[in-house]
């Protein structure tokens, strides 16, 4: 059987599993639970340059766009975090007492539930250039992770304006291919990575066969995290928000009656925002 994805130029990747990455663009229907070790780590200060890589098996498992919550346990003093369940349009726990509290609880109750932070992410497979951090990576395959900054600039390679210029060349470890470079900034106390960009310079020489071992050697982003069930999520966070356990009775995760759960629920923003904010986006999600 001839793999004709790996011949660019007016090839099958062109056409069918490019129209596949990008109807799959704004959803996601997957479960897993590993490989987290994969993970570029970006550091403020540096400059990555990463190729992006095609799920062959399943073009429309190309990225992986999921919400989590994290917060520093107040049990132990360690940061902890999990998938939310919402990343696949089922109920979650943690949103429901989120929800709660910021809505009728007290000031001193609102105030310590904004340490719990609803975060909007992505996952997609690189195979990477330079990696100034960990130059071990470099000519390896990792997994990129990212934020809103930088889905915007590849949905813009992909249908805005960049298309015409970028769309299936990033996608692309061949002469025609596009590096793309990820610049990390310092911006108060957050990284912003505003700066990064598509360039068509820098060649990449890989032989077809190269070419074909790393499209064959990407990673199945769905078995990157572990989903826990609704009732595990309650009681991880009876005992890293409550500080308490099965053993110690306290007053638990509350369960409201669900509405309706939209297939994307929006996400609470990082830094800046209201409780008013909070709960608006919170409605959204139940």
């Amino acid at each position: 059987m001839v793999l004709s994805y790996y011949n660019y130029g007016m090839s099958t990747f062109n056409t069918s599993m490019f129209q596949s990455i990008k109807d799959a663009l704004a959803s996601s229907e997957s479960k897993g639970s590993a490989t987290f070790n994969e993970i570029m780590q970006t550091k403020v200060g540096n400059t990555f340059t990463v190729r992006l890589l095609p799920f062959a098996k399943d073009p429309s498992k190309t990225f992986f766009h999921y919400y989590n919550h994290g917060w520093n346990s107040f049990a132990t003093g360690q940061y902890v975090q999990t998938l939310s369940p919402q990343t696949f349009g089922e109920r979650d726990p943690i949103a429901e007492e989120r929800f709660k509290v910021l809505r009728t609880g007290s000031e001193e109750e609102k105030e310590k539930m904004s340490a719990v932070r609803r975060l909007e992410k992505w996952l997609v497979n690189v195979y990477v250039i330079d990696d100034p951090v960990n130059p071990d990576n470099n000519g390896k395959v990792k997994i990129l992770r990212y934020g809103k900054q930088l889905q915007k600039i590849i949905t813009e390679a992909i249908e805005g304006e960049d298309a015409e210029e970028f769309g299936p060349r990033i996608f692309d470890l061949g002469s025609e291919g596009v590096n793309f470079k990820i610049k990390v900034e310092q911006q108060g106390d957050f990284p912003t990575y505003v700066s990064s960009r598509f360039t068509a310079a820098g060649k990449v020489d890989l032989s077809e066969d190269q070419q074909k071992d790393i499209y064959d050697g990407v990673f199945n982003l769905t078995e990157v995290f572990t989903l826990k069930s609704y009732d595990d999520l309650k009681e991880m966070f009876n005992e890293h928000y409550y500080c308490k356990t099965e053993d110690d009775p306290a007053p638990a995760v509350a369960t409201p009656t669900p509405t309706e759960t939209p297939a994307e629920p929006e996400p609470v923003t990082v830094g800046g925002d209201t409780v008013e904010e909070d709960i608006d986006d919170l409605l959204k999600d139940l």
